[in-house]
């Protein structure tokens, strides 16, 4: 089975966060990474304050139900570092992002090892992240909305990787 990793970067929600450990967990994502200001739940030489770390903690397990304990993860702030000692292991960069380099989800196709790159809530992937990337892929919007949440076009988005 194909290896999958996400990194989200600069998500500011902590119930996203317990959202996307949750999904992360149930379609068999093998690690993800919490980069930037990113809410993670409390770890072993946490440097935050202890209740800071607890409530953030608290409010990620409400939409986590306990994917935080099943799903393997890990705090890096330096999304940078964590990109190229993917990219160094041979994974394919994949930024979730609209852009003028993007294809549609339903589009794209590689047989490669992928860490799929997530961004800010509102305003998504700073370009030079972007540039970092090997690829990029949107979801194509049918309504009058211009995107999906960071966590339901992850779950689409991994899903279809899943089984590609």
């Amino acid at each position: 089975m194909r290896k999958i990793i996400v990194i989200a970067h600069d998500m500011r929600s902590l119930h996203n966060v317990g959202s996307l450990l949750r999904t992360a967990e149930g379609l068999g994502i093998d690690k993800v990474f919490l980069t930037g200001y990113t809410p993670h739940p409390s770890y072993n030489g946490d440097p935050r304050l202890p209740h800071i770390g607890q409530r953030q903690t608290n409010q990620i397990n409400k939409t986590a139900l306990g994917a935080e304990e099943l799903v393997s993860w890990e705090y890096i702030h330096d999304v940078k570092k964590v990109i190229e000692d993917l990219k160094s292991q041979g994974l394919l960069i994949v930024a979730l992002e609209q852009s003028s380099k993007s294809v549609k989800l339903n589009e794209f196709k590689t047989t490669s090892d992928i860490a799929l790159l997530l961004g800010r809530e509102v305003e998504g992937l700073d370009p030079a992240l972007l540039e970092l990337c090997d690829e990029a892929i949107e979801i194509p919007m049918f309504g009058q909305k211009e995107s999906f949440n960071v966590v339901e076009a992850t779950a689409m988005t991994l899903y279809h990787l899943r089984f590609l």
